[in-house]
């Protein structure tokens, strides 16, 4: 879809499928280790649900605009929904092949029979009964519903259900599958050197006949029913002068359980009858329906068992990298005030995040620690470092923001535990998140308190950190630290607008500081002069950005993009951004650090941290970006950034077509830049 403006730009929606069909790829890569490929299966499904729950939602929302405003706006939210449904049954077509040709012999070949309906119901019946009578029985929530007439029964998000017809079509039983409280996977036993595992789906649909006693079962189908994922926080508006936003949103979440269905996934062969009458008795329209497989809920193949532990099927396990300079050090402040020091996850530990904290808890001399928290872990090192903290008496400010989707309920419960313990906890404001990833320590040396700070492109999370690929400077830089301390103050309400020269902060300066400098690498183009313009990030949407890069181009500015996930732009169009190369990397961890990279007529710049190039990032979320002033940090984040910019293994090109083809390479040598970059940082460190 183009929009009404004088340049090509892509329906942001339509090309976020287009990423998926990237992960997708990596589930039918038959050199991936097999279990590998089971993940990528499951990120596929999770990824297309939250895409149905959040983003279908909106188009959603979208078509309840009175139709002239949405013509004037050249709004088509049901053109767009047609493409969208079009191109993800192909997708699940897709999946559904490299599952049932692919995966399940090869897991055959290794030993592990994961059943069919059939293979189970004809030879391990009675295990599949003995099981369904110690576990699933007492779960089951068993209801019927007339068909095609309006039912009071409520599908809850996501959970997995049996549609079952009967004889007498007049009316159709559902029973949850109770996936939620018991394993999607059940061993069952082991026959000689295969192991023999069921669907918790086909163990009950093999004893559905004794739960409804009275009828005769013609067929049963898997259903799903994904629900609105955004909280409508309509007191928010109203500005209820009783509650906090973190009140309001902790109440909400039940809405979230409750939102209006966004997708009906069912498996494909239901009769047309059956599927029409099953929307009727849900109240669903027909752009609702999904057609899918015989099982849903793929995500699940995150937690399939590996009996054999046949260390083949799964990837192999990078070791971990200690940090050269503070693997040995008993005092990180000496550390950080020495030197600027940087640290790579999921290739270095987490811990020595939670370690500066930690030793911030108990540090004589540290008075005050401030904390910026998107995604709280559950339980952590760093939570229990920031109570420590709080029980040697030390000053703590903890910003919360509760709108982190997904993550509200959690994030608000620890927020509420700090507030118990005696932190100054700050909830989100509304109409803006904060998405920086920021930390300040203030410390008392000499007479003077000095600043130290951690600045990072990816959560505070020890779990996430794993598997995403993150970069995190550590800096005592006073004029940094004196600016990071501006914007916690915007954040306590202290100040409106944090005076900032070095740092970009959204929504105050980093957009004005990007345009700015994407138009001086366009002005020394026109001048004959040389430049650049290289970028790594997660997405790339915003319109005035693309515009500025388009002109760049055709000024002959050579750019070079990483992004992982959606691009609104369209490189390689002649005339237009025939200079604008954009790859995307997918591969064992997800790519989450954000590079910015400007040639600045032979005096490179160099920005890190949390922001997009994204409308929301610029101008609705608190985000910081650092420059990088430590040269040799700057040459380390520079090599990395080219490795990335190598690869010839997981990078596939963005096009006009986008089909998503790996990049081609006349070099012999081949680049697989996850590995490299863990094995440059291992020759480093």
């Amino acid at each position: 879809m183009k929009e009404t403006t004088n340049y090509p730009i892509r329906h942001r929606d339509l090309n976020w499928l287009s990423f998926n069909d990237r992960v997708l790829q990596e589930a039918k890569d038959e050199t991936n280790p097999l279990y590998e490929r089971l993940k990528f299966v499951s990120i596929f499904s999770s990824n297309l649900d939250e895409f149905f729950r959040v983003r279908v939602s909106q188009l959603r929302q979208i078509k309840k605009v009175n139709k002239s405003l949405r013509k004037k706006l050249a709004f088509r939210p049901n053109k767009i929904l047609k493409e969208i449904l079009k191109k993800v049954n192909e997708q699940q077509e897709e999946l559904g092949a490299i599952f049932f040709d692919t995966i399940i012999p090869e897991l055959k070949e290794n030993n592990i029979q994961l059943l069919s309906f059939e293979e189970l119901n004809t030879s391990y019946l009675e295990e599949a009964t003995s099981y369904f009578n110690e576990n699933i029985k007492e779960l089951l929530k068993i209801d019927t519903i007339k068909a095609s007439t309006n039912s009071d029964v409520f599908l809850e998000n996501s959970e997995l259900y049996f549609l079952v017809t009967f004889k007498s079509a007049m009316q159709y039983g559902i029973v949850n599958i109770p996936s939620d409280q018991l394993p999607r996977f059940v061993e069952l036993k082991v026959d000689g050197d295969q192991h023999v595992i069921a669907f918790i789906d086909d163990i009950l649909k093999s004893q559905l006949g004794g739960l409804f006693p009275k009828e005769e079962i013609t067929n049963s189908f898997a259903i799903k029913l994904s629900r609105d994922a955004e909280l409508y926080l309509e007191q928010e508006i109203d500005g209820e002068l009783d509650q906090t936003l973190a009140d309001l949103i902790y109440e909400s979440l039940s809405q979230r359980l409750e939102g209006q269905p966004t997708r009906l996934l069912y498996d494909s062969s239901m009769p047309k009858e059956v599927r029409k009458n099953l929307r009727k008795s849900l109240g669903l329209g027909k752009v609702d329906m999904v057609a899918g497989g015989a099982y849903h809920n793929f995500d699940d193949f995150i937690k399939f068992p590996e009996p054999t532990d046949n260390k083949k099927l799964k990837a192999e396990k990078l070791s971990s990298i200690k940090h050269k300079a503070f693997q040995e050090a008993d005092n990180y402040f000496d550390v950080i005030r020495e030197k600027d020091q940087l640290v790579h996850f999921p290739y270095m530990s987490f811990d020595y995040v939670q370690n500066l904290i930690n030793q911030a808890a108990t540090d004589e001399l540290v008075r005050e620690i401030k904390i910026s928290l998107y995604r709280v872990a559950d339980h952590s090192a760093l939570t229990d470092a920031l109570l420590l903290a709080l029980e040697n008496g030390k000053k703590v400010t903890v910003f919360i923001e509760a709108k982190a989707r997904f993550d509200e309920e959690n994030n608000i419960k620890w927020g509420r535990i700090f507030e118990d313990k005696g932190a100054h906890v700050i909830y989100s404001y509304p109409k803006i998140k904060v998405h920086s990833k920021v930390m300040l320590i203030l410390r008392e040396e000499g007479k003077k308190l000095r600043r130290y700070a951690y600045i990072g492109t990816g959560n505070f999370n020890a779990q996430t950190s794993k598997f995403y690929c993150d970069h995190g400077l550590f800096t005592a830089h006073k004029k940094i630290t004196k600016e990071l301390h501006r914007v916690f103050k915007v954040l306590q309400g202290d100040m409106i607008i944090p005076r900032a020269k070095r740092l970009l902060i959204s929504p105050f300066t980093t957009r004005a500081t990007l345009e700015e400098l994407i138009r001086n690498e366009t002005e020394a183009a026109k001048a004959g002069k040389p430049c650049s313009i290289t970028a790594k990030m997660n997405q790339l949407e915003d319109e005035k950005i693309i515009k500025l890069l388009y002109k760049a181009s055709i000024a002959g500015v050579p750019i070079r993009l990483i992004v992982r996930g959606f691009s609104r732009l369209i490189p390689g169009v002649k005339g237009l951004s025939e200079n604008i190369y954009m790859t995307s990397i997918v591969d064992q961890f997800l790519e989450h650090g954000r590079i910015y990279k400007f040639h600045n007529l032979g005096k490179p710049l160099m920005f890190t941290g949390s922001a997009d190039w994204m409308t929301r990032n610029l101008d609705r979320r608190i985000e910081v970006l650092t420059p990088i002033y430590d040269q040799d940090i700057f040459k380390e984040l520079d090599d990395i950034l080219n490795i990335q910019l190598a690869d010839n293994v997981k990078a596939r090109v963005h096009t006009e077509k986008e089909d998503n083809q790996i990049v081609s390479s006349t070099d012999s040598k081949t680049v697989r830049s996850q590995i490299d970059i863990h094995s440059y940082l291992l020759d480093k460190n």
